[in-house]
């Protein structure tokens, strides 16, 4: 299922928003019927929270089915409001935009090139996942320069033939080129989705929506 929207105006949805297959969060600004409508669309519980004063959190978040890993920044009563049985850890680096600086879905997670052994280590941990550090399409911020569910990846124009065939490998899943919000390659940055749903910056033209849906697998 695929809606386009926005958040508050915003059309990089993204940017604000960060989901799994069971949840997603959003910032305490998002008005009330655009949770409800992106819990629909995604098939998810919605979760309302700022992550370290910020309504950015998608910029902020990374997360999949297992656990989520989320800025050092975020605070004890922001972490309070996330789901009991969910494993949360924080990256406590100065890479620490968790969602720009790493790309997961339930299989493996790809991560910033400049990141710590630490930091590569608590990834594999709290996501349970195979991990990675490398660039995509000449970009350190691999978690805006792609969308992965469990599903499809899609990723950034510049994205290259043999770069495709690595990750299509590395995440088992297919891998293709897109554009969202009529032109934009950061793709991360336009639309959040999950293997039932995505939810998608307005301004995205019917042949991206049709690129995002075979991409994703959304049929």
């Amino acid at each position: 299922m695929l809606k386009l929207g926005d958040v508050n105006g915003n059309p990089y949805v993204g940017v604000y928003c960060a989901a799994s297959e069971d949840y997603a969060i959003l910032p305490d600004v998002v008005e009330d019927k655009v949770s409800r409508e992106l819990g629909r669309i995604l098939g998810v519980s919605v979760i309302r929270t700022n992550i370290a004063g910020a309504t950015i959190v998608g910029s902020l978040v990374a997360m999949n089915s297992h656990g989520m890993v989320v800025s050092n920044f975020a605070e004890r009563h922001e972490l309070a409001r996330l789901p009991k049985g969910l494993r949360v850890s924080k990256m406590e680096e100065k890479l620490n935009a968790a969602g720009n600086t790493i790309l997961a879905n339930d299989r493996a997670a790809l991560v910033h090139p400049a990141a710590s052994r630490d930091s590569l280590r608590m990834i594999q941990d709290v996501l349970g996942v195979e991990t990675m550090r490398r660039s995509v399409a000449g970009l350190d911020t691999v978690g805006s320069a792609c969308i992965v569910t469990n599903k499809g990846l899609i990723c950034h124009p510049r994205t290259t033939e043999d770069e495709l065939k690595d990750l299509s490998a590395f995440f088992k899943v297919p891998a293709s080129v897109a554009t969202l919000n009529y032109g934009t390659p950061y793709l991360g940055a336009c639309a959040v989705a999950n293997t039932k749903g995505a939810y998608i910056g307005f301004r995205s033209t019917p042949i991206e929506l049709g690129r995002l849906e075979d991409g994703l697998g959304l049929f």
